[in-house]
């Protein structure tokens, strides 16, 4: 059996699918209004509604992504992706038929239950990031992750851009339904384009383990599973390194998620902007986040220490960006606070996975769950967090919810001094020194 497609086809094939499954996170963001207004949800109600697609896709993350192990990326990313389809299915269903006269705040349940299936395919960035590593040597993983992730991370802050100017259009039901169709076709598009790495496709072509390896390691491939998805998470699990990561993680990936779902409801209840205008707000801090993470992923390759110094960096301009929003009253202070926050995360998303493959090369897609996943679960976390402040202090919670990021970034500042002075080459048993082969 000869294997097919090359790293640039798998590349393109893996970022079509987390793109249009990623754009979940903005699934309730730029409609909170609507909802908040027909069913009459209080903030903490909001919070909660516009988070939960990142608990499935945070969640998800950590099975899926180990999966990856055994049996290469296409199969979970098109269960995820199928997931997410019917979960859409359903919210456009309830949309269409009962929105807005018979949508009632018992209904809210089960919005939240459809919200999880949706954003089932957030986790696929898990499993896209696993299968581009099992692609790209180590030397070129850096820059091949952050155009993965830099690109997929698109998806939310086009949705966020383009959302509110289709709901004065098609309006409600309509957008979802345009959302609904546009998932359809990514999915069909990653079935058609989305290549497991060479070793998974010989071995699932009945070639025997040591044949698979010898073959696909002729072929340039430098990564290769430690055995069954149990395995992969347990032998990540143990590493400290890992649960490091994890944290930065949650700090800046998950804070990210958090953020594109709560800024709108940030921007237009504290500074009264439009809904098309808090849409705009959200989709260029999404935008940029996600255009740095390319840049990010560049540093991270060619800096010495690479991803320990590139996170070190970025964590400090997110610092700067969170001490400027818990001070800013005024818009003119927010804007810049809201693209530092975004300089900062953006970047050191991309250093994150630069790690990953160095600190725990036996188990990528065991390591790169554990941290995608419970990192994600930020996501979760900071909407409702955000919106506990609101709940209490009333309009001044909006600034001071910021706070929760100057602590995580503090945190996980001290988690990136460790790694970078525990990486020298030799300071532990299976983390490669920098230039060695593994």
């Amino acid at each position: 059996m000869k294997a097919q497609g090359t790293p640039r086809q798998a590349l393109w094939g893996a970022t079509l699918g987390f793109f249009f499954g990623f754009a979940a996170v903005a699934l309730f963001g730029p409609t909170a209004a609507r909802f908040q207004d027909v069913m009459h949800l209080s903030p903490m109600a909001v919070g909660f509604l516009v988070a939960m697609p990142a608990l499935s896709g945070s969640l998800l993350r950590i099975p899926c992504a180990a999966w990856v192990d055994t049996r290469g990326g296409r199969t979970p990313m098109l269960l995820l992706l199928g997931l997410s389809l019917a979960g859409m299915a359903g919210i456009t269903a309830v949309v269409s038929f009962l929105y807005p006269a018979r949508l009632t705040a018992s209904l809210y349940p089960l919005l939240l239950l459809l919200a999880l299936l949706s954003g089932s395919a957030i986790a696929s960035f898990s499993v896209g990031a696993a299968q581009v590593s099992y692609w790209f040597p180590q030397a070129r993983q850096g820059r091949a992750l952050a155009i993965f992730a830099g690109v997929g991370n698109l998806a939310p802050g086009l949705f966020s851009f383009v959302l509110p100017f289709a709901l004065t259009v098609w309006g409600l039901a309509g957008s979802y339904v345009a959302w609904l169709l546009l998932l359809a076709v990514g999915t069909v598009l990653y079935a058609m384009t989305g290549r497991d790495a060479w070793y998974f496709q010989l071995r699932g072509g009945g070639m025997a383990e040591a044949e698979a390896r010898e073959a696909a390691r002729a072929a340039g491939q430098e990564l290769f599973p430690a055995g069954t998805l149990r395995e992969s998470l347990a032998i990540s699990a143990r590493s400290w390194r890992t649960w490091a990561l994890v944290l930065i993680y949650f700090t800046t990936f998950g804070g990210f998620i958090g953020l594109t779902a709560w800024l709108p409801t940030y921007w237009h209840s504290y500074f009264g902007v439009s809904l098309v205008t808090a849409g705009a707000l959200t989709a260029a801090y999404s935008l940029t986040t996600s255009i740095v993470r390319i840049v990010g992923g560049i540093m991270a390759d060619h800096l010495r220490e690479g991803g320990e110094n590139t996170a070190i960096l970025a964590l400090l301009i997110m610092l700067a960006g969170a001490l400027v929003m818990v001070n800013a009253q005024q818009f003119e202070l927010a804007v810049p606070g809201q693209f530092l926050l975004a300089f900062g995360m953006g970047i050191a998303n991309a250093a994150v996975f630069k790690i990953v493959p160095q600190a725990v090369p036996q188990a990528v897609g065991g390591a790169t769950g554990w941290v995608g996943g419970l990192g994600a679960f930020g996501g979760f976390v900071v909407p409702p967090v955000m919106a506990f402040a609101v709940r209490d202090l009333g309009e001044k919670g909006y600034p001071i919810g910021f706070i929760v990021f100057i602590f995580l970034a503090l945190v996980s500042l001290s988690m990136a001094w460790v790694l970078k002075y525990a990486a020298a080459p030799g300071a532990a048993p299976g983390y490669p020194a920098r230039g060695v082969s593994r």
